[in-house]
């Protein structure tokens, strides 16, 4: 079974879409708690909370990784940043029973992508995205590493990995105005 989050109600075929490596791809997981994160974006969240004006393409927000048995680590990289991206949102789960492989080499693991439309199984709702992550870390499913919890090299490291982000972010406004507004050291 292969799992692809989505805030998109009433997908039957899932498409390929320009992906964050610059060609047309669906990303999957063999595993459903995995695909929690994609469920919301923190960029796109913040700007339209805050009524910033955008109509390109989102970028992508997902502070993860990998514990050593494979396990999915999501990473506060600012105050309550989990309850900020995830907590009232809503999205579905959709699943398909078998994929064509791109061949593409993800470099996640338990994570597949095609280059071919999929027909989608079936379709979870999730009516609140932040309630789902904290049952699959309760099952040990997942872990969270949040701010509080964060070494101080941790927070060093956050705090020059976001203002290279910044930097380097020349041609993406909504991702500098979601900077500016949730980390404290740009201001």
């Amino acid at each position: 079974m292969y799992y692809h989050a989505s805030p998109i109600k009433g997908i039957k075929v899932l498409e390929p879409r320009i992906s964050n490596h610059g060609i047309p791809l669906i990303y999957f997981s063999k595993k459903r708690e995995n695909v929690l994160i994609y469920l919301s974006n923190a960029v796109e969240k913040c700007c339209k909370e805050t009524g910033f004006e955008y109509s390109g393409k989102w970028t992508k927000w997902g502070p993860y990784g990998f514990n050593e048995d494979g396990t999915q680590r999501i990473e506060e990289y600012y105050p309550h940043a989990l309850m900020d991206t995830y907590k009232g949102v809503s999205g579905y789960i959709y699943t398909a029973e078998e994929i064509t492989d791109s061949g593409f080499q993800v470099q996640i693991p338990d994570a597949a992508a095609s280059r071919i439309p999929v027909p989608v199984n079936s379709c979870e709702f999730v009516p609140d995205a932040y309630e789902v992550i904290l049952a699959a870390e309760k099952e040990g499913l997942i872990s969270i590493l949040r701010y509080e919890d964060c070494s101080q090299a941790k927070l060093e490291w956050i705090a020059r990995t976001m203002r290279k982000e910044y930097e380097d972010a020349i041609d993406q406004p909504e991702y500098r105005h979601f900077i500016e507004e949730k980390f404290s050291f740009m201001k």
